[in-house]
């Protein structure tokens, strides 16, 4: 048997429309079988009418009553109604009994037409920024958010959501890049400007502060502490340095001498903080300040220290060593419902919410910033957005189109020839009443 592309092709096309309309084979056939009940119902009035005009007609012709020719009327009308209605219901999806009558099947041939003016529609009736404020007003997003945000259960499943989010995020970087973006922007911004003279302003800063006489203080106090037990190794070193013919207790009453002085000048310089060495150390500083920031020899030691510093295999590997263990925290802890990340995530949001729920002026300011988003979303992407709906429809094939919008929509539709039949009749039976009483 030759192959027939239109028989063979016709099944597939058809489920391939069904599937780019987003078709509900479930839903579908439910609706299918509610449009049929209702093109009965409506076949049924129009049958009904048409018996009652055939018997009145026949018992006309064998003499009936007056009363029978306003039967007859109304049914008349009625079958007039129906068939009129049936035509026009059935013009929008397809073409009556077959025959191409011009102005029929308008949803098949006008189906990429309908689709702009339903965008037009939704853009300029949903999507204008009145309505949008409106709705979002209405809605009062910021202090349901909130109340959401501040139960514990809801924060800690943002916090998974967002540990998930987060693993996905990690897990897509790849290692050569971040490690690269880290020496880039941290390791390569610090080693490329001078040391000296930021770090002498900074000094400065700290010496106008007074800063220095807490590490001044802390320095004498371990030099105090040392003093006090350093009477073993100045022994140690009288005995190493004096001359042989020195007798022994002469070498440990110098150095019981020299401790005892160490300890007493410690001590004074530990207590007094006006004393002459440590305003000897803060002059120190405070010249040293200086010469980080003017004088070129200094500035060019500290960059020496710098080179020094920066070429050390601990600095140049740095950004790799902090994104390795930063990438092996962030991994371990979204896999841990208990780890501090996640309970960290879980407490901000939580916080957070109560914040939004409970701090009106902080609502008022996330109400606007979602208004003023919304806005300008629909302001500058409005017809972006509506292009769903006409690129949707254009892409459906016209006649599965008319199809699936029929089913929607048909059943409703059948109203109408109920009502033309009845409404007919009730038109004919005036228009005959009122001819009878003038004529």
């Amino acid at each position: 048997m030759a192959h027939r592309p239109d028989v063979v092709d016709a099944p597939v096309r058809r489920s391939f429309a069904e599937k780019l309309a987003g078709a509900d084979s479930a839903a579908d056939a439910e609706r299918r079988r509610g449009l049929r009940r209702m093109k009965a119902v409506a076949l049924s009035f129009l049958l009904g009418a048409t018996v009652v005009f055939l018997v009145c007609s026949w018992w006309q012709s064998a003499g009936a009553p007056g009363w029978v020719g306003y039967v007859r009327a109304a049914a008349e009308a009625g079958m007039i109604g129906a068939l009129a209605d049936w035509f026009a219901v059935t013009a929008l999806f397809k073409h009556p009994l077959g025959i191409p009558i011009p102005h029929t099947a308008i949803i098949k041939r006008k189906k990429d037409q309908l689709g702009e003016g339903l965008g037009s529609f939704v853009r300029e009736n949903f999507l204008s920024p009145e309505n949008v404020e409106t709705k979002l007003r209405d809605a009062d997003v910021a202090q349901r958010a909130g109340k959401w945000l501040a139960e514990p259960v809801n924060a800690e499943r943002v916090a998974a959501e967002a540990s998930t989010v987060l693993r996905v995020l990690v897990e897509m970087l790849r290692d050569e890049d971040v490690q690269q973006v880290l020496d880039r922007m941290i390791i390569k911004r610090i080693a490329e400007p001078q040391w000296g003279p930021p770090i002498g302003r900074v000094l400065n800063s700290l010496l106008d502060e007074g800063r220095q006489e807490a590490l001044l203080q802390l320095l004498a106090d371990r030099a105090f502490q040392w003093s006090l037990d350093s009477e073993e190794i100045i022994e140690r070193v009288i005995e190493r340095d004096s001359p042989q013919w020195s007798p022994r207790w002469v070498d440990h009453l110098v150095g019981d001498r020299i401790h005892r002085e160490l300890v007493d000048f410690t001590d004074k310089v530990r207590r007094n903080p006006d004393h002459e060495l440590r305003r000897s150390a803060t002059r120190f500083l405070f010249e040293f300040a200086g010469d980080l920031q003017n004088d070129a020899v200094t500035i060019q030691k500290a960059e020496n220290v710098k080179e020094q510093i920066m070429a050390r295999d601990e600095v140049a590997r740095a950004a790799e060593t902090a994104w390795s263990a930063a990438k092996r925290i962030i991994l371990e802890s979204v896999d841990d419902p208990s780890s501090t990340l996640r309970a960290r995530i879980a407490d901000t949001v939580v916080r957070f919410g109560e914040s939004l729920r409970d701090d009106v002026e902080m609502r008022d300011k996330v109400d606007n910033w979602i208004v003023r988003g919304a806005n300008h979303l629909v302001s500058e992407y409005g017809a972006e957005i509506t292009t769903i709906i006409t690129d949707t429809i254009e892409r459906w094939d016209a006649e599965e189109a008319s199809r699936r919008i029929e089913l929607h929509v048909g059943r409703d539709l059948q109203f109408i020839r109920i009502n033309g039949t009845v409404v007919g009749s009730l038109a004919g039976l005036v228009i005959y009443t009122v001819a009878q009483l003038l004529f």
